[in-house]
């Protein structure tokens, strides 16, 4: 607040000591304190109330928010009651019924085209040539053959 320094505080305890005196010196001096608990006192008193002020314009900004929301969730239940029945399995239901009912219906042909372009079907392709099989696996297909002889282990060669 005040910048004065260890310094200044010296030089005017000098300056009040020789202009007031050794007498009067403690009397002036408990008086300034005095004077000063009052400014201090004031100055939170203010700080009190000015906080207080401010808590009031918190609150009141509050309150018309929730005010806001409070009608606009109003306004939101009156359009969600305006809408109807909401029932989203019979709106699926009606959607399978319908497309259940345009799949029944036999197709109407299609009308020939003017530029004399065949429409219909394409003819099938040929058949393939498999050769003919052969003639089926018998036993005398799986002969057994031979085992070789076992190896000698151990011996001299």
């Amino acid at each position: 607040m005040f910048d004065i320094g260890w310094g200044e505080l010296v030089v005017i305890g000098i300056v009040a000591l020789i202009a007031i005196g050794p007498k009067e010196l403690p009397t002036v001096l408990r008086t300034l304190g005095q004077y000063m608990g009052k400014v201090r006192r004031m100055a939170a008193e203010f700080q009190g109330q000015f906080q207080e002020a401010m808590r009031e314009a918190e609150l009141v900004e509050l309150k018309k928010q929730a005010e806001d929301l409070k009608s606009s969730v109003s306004d939101l239940g009156s359009s969600v009651s305006d809408l109807g029945n909401l029932d989203p399995l019979a709106d699926t239901q009606r959607q399978i019924e319908s497309a259940l009912d345009d799949a029944a219906k036999p197709e109407l042909p299609k009308p020939e085209s003017s530029a004399g372009v065949d429409t219909t079907e394409a003819a099938p392709p040929p058949p393939i040539d498999l050769p003919e099989p052969s003639a089926p696996v018998s036993e005398k297909d799986f002969v057994t053959a031979e085992a070789p002889p076992p190896k000698q282990t151990g011996g001299k060669a």
